[in-house]
């Protein structure tokens, strides 16, 4: 598998539709002639992120991230530059060809090493989940873990939807087979399918399998229940190149269409209880993997959802994961609300259990009863704090919530309607609060934007910037400055990196935004041009803008040679050159300086 052609992308540059492809990650609308949206790389109540459908670029006037399409494509997915290169020319309908021969990788993207590392990590375990699917479903071993889950009310639909399996008892099976089937040992060994200690052993044995996928429905990680004997109920696997846990949710890839078109997500617990909800309908249910939801993954459903639903168990443990799952929200600034019927044992199971003993339709009816996260967190602290001492405890348990809240006014409200349960006054609340905040605790710093170093503009800046955030959009501009200046005569270090990687960027025929970008080696330069590019400070008449500018630092640069030859004339070291030799140089750059009209000498 080689190098994916310059050809390739510089097709798959000229039918991208940015404002399409980023709108599948981030709710955007459009004012004054461009997209705007929250950012997806911090969190923020006013967007101030903004796409460029021309130029084929986004940026972030809050974080300063930025850059070209197939670049947030990587940032938002965790994609090499090959694998979104493949992902966007399969959506755009370009053709993908590659060199023949060398792995290659495009200028800032991953090492074809790497590439094909993950590519084949990936074909293995969609191998190994296609195996278990049919040792669950067609195979005697597997018809004990295929009858528990009909008798869970899943169907053969469902089954075959969320590519449900079993992994054999044997625990050298999978390993045996796969060597079959032409792998290799020590391949096998790095794939996390099988232990450390002993590299033939699967990490699965004797459990049902729950494939996990990313958005593109890519088999990245799998999650086992046991069945049958001792040993922990449910596992995961380790994190690797292709899965990170806090990052990823079940069923993402089965929910995100229902999740775009409703603006909600919903939260559940465990693998069982997606299943059971996508079963009675509800198929923007999604859950955590093993671990608590994190703030990543509420900034994750927040590009498409206006709000997060969240459905946990009723005990003590659903409870307190409902509690944490609301700070979790509100720290990706995301609207939350938690589902929570009449109370009732009966009522409180989880949605597997109430699929199996009442039915879909009730399940579904079960999750449309929701309260909104701050008061779910009140009621949950409020009943049984009648001394002052208690009540003092539970109130400073919604500090950390206070403390998410961006609007003072929101606060102020919560603060009253926190006196107004626990009767005492709204004054004392937020005496507390500010005596716990100043005790340390709370948000250290923003949760917002991270600052950058800044880059004085100069003339020769000024120009190359110019001609680098349109080099998408009129590519002879910089043609026309090469002709005209040489990069010798550029001193500004800033300057002289973007006149070189133009220069690549030529040279391998690939002028474009995108290329830019990942051509600039320089942190602070990529962010700085795409800040320029967004605020389109260099749109209204570029060619002028070019130009005039190469007129200007032409004439600077005249300006700066004459008056070397006026102290040389002036010296008695003039290198060798006589003074008439002197004379006649200054006379050609006082007429070049002439030619150059409405320039300032």
């Amino acid at each position: 598998m080689g190098r994916i052609t310059a050809e390739t992308i510089s097709e798959l540059q000229s039918r991208l539709d940015a404002a399409a492809v980023v709108g599948d990650y981030v709710k955007l609308e459009k004012k004054s002639g461009r997209w705007w949206g929250r950012c997806p790389f911090h969190s923020e109540k006013t967007p101030s992120f903004t796409v460029d459908p021309e130029r084929k670029t986004y940026y972030c006037f809050g974080c300063h991230e930025g850059g070209g399409i197939i670049n947030f494509v990587m940032e938002m997915d965790k994609l090499s530059f090959p694998e979104a290169v493949e992902l966007l020319a399969n959506r755009f309908g370009v053709p993908v060809t590659r060199e023949d021969s060398g792995y290659g990788a495009y200028p800032g993207g991953a090492s074809g090493e790497l590439e094909k590392k993950k590519s084949d990590l990936a074909g293995l375990y969609g191998r190994v989940a296609g195996s278990f699917s049919y040792v669950l479903t067609e195979t005697s071993e597997g018809a004990g873990a295929l009858r528990y889950v009909r008798d869970r009310g899943i169907s053969d639909g469902m089954i075959r939807r969320f590519r449900l399996g079993y992994a054999p008892a044997d625990p050298f099976w999978l390993h045996q087979f796969l060597l079959g089937k032409g792998y290799s040992p020590t391949f096998l060994a790095e794939s996390g399918l099988f232990t450390k200690p002993n590299p033939r052993r699967a990490f699965f044995s004797g459990r049902l399998i729950f494939p996990i996928a990313d958005r593109q429905g890519r088999i990245t990680a799998f999650g086992g229940r046991i069945l049958v004997g001792d040993g922990p109920k449910y596992l995961n696997s380790a994190e690797s190149l292709l899965y990170k846990k806090r990052e990823t949710l079940f069923a993402m890839d089965l929910a995100m269409n229902e999740i775009r078109n409703t603006k909600e997500a919903l939260i559940a617990e465990g693998y069982m209880d997606v299943i059971a909800l996508h079963e009675a309908g509800v198929c923007n249910a999604v859950a955590p993997l093993g671990t608590a939801f994190t703030t990543e993954q509420a900034r994750l459903l927040g590009r498409w959802a206006d709000r997060i639903r969240l459905l946990f168990d009723g005990d003590a443990a659903g409870r307190t994961a409902a509690a944490k799952a609301v700070l979790a929200c509100r720290a990706a600034s995301v609207h939350a609300v938690v589902i929570l019927p009449e109370r009732g044992a009966a009522e409180l199971k989880d949605p597997a259990d109430i699929l199996k003993e009442r039915g879909a339709g009730y399940l579904k009816n079960f999750t449309e009863h929701d309260i909104i996260d701050f008061e779910y967190l009140l009621a949950e602290n409020a009943p049984g704090n009648s001394d002052s001492a208690g009540k003092a405890k539970a109130v400073a348990s919604l500090f950390p919530f206070f403390d998410l809240v961006d609007s003072e006014v929101e606060r102020e409200g919560y603060f009253r309607r926190t006196a107004e349960v626990f009767g005492i006054s709204a004054q004392s609340v937020l005496n507390d609060y500010k005596v716990w905040r100043e005790g340390g605790h709370g948000l250290q710093g923003s949760i917002g934007a991270p600052s950058r170093r800044s880059i004085s503009m100069n003339d020769e800046l000024y120009l190359m910037t110019a001609v680098a955030v349109n080099c998408g959009i009129n590519s002879s501009l910089f043609a026309r400055l090469r002709s005209a200046i040489p990069i010798e005569e550029f001193e500004d270090p800033y300057a002289r990196e973007l006149y070189v990687t133009l220069e690549e960027c030529g040279r391998a025929d690939n002028m474009n935004f995108e290329a830019l970008m990942n051509g600039i080696e320089t942190g602070e330069l990529k962010q700085f041009v795409t800040e320029k590019a967004a605020t389109r400070e260099f749109s209204e008449k570029p060619e002028f803008i070019v130009a005039d500018s190469v007129k200007k630092l032409k004439a600077e640069h005249l300006m700066r040679k004459r008056n070397e030859i006026v102290v040389k004339m002036r010296s008695a070291k003039n290198d060798g050159l006589s003074t008439e030799d002197l004379i006649h140089e200054k006379m050609f750059i006082d007429t070049e300086l002439q030619s150059l009209k409405g320039v300032n000498k």
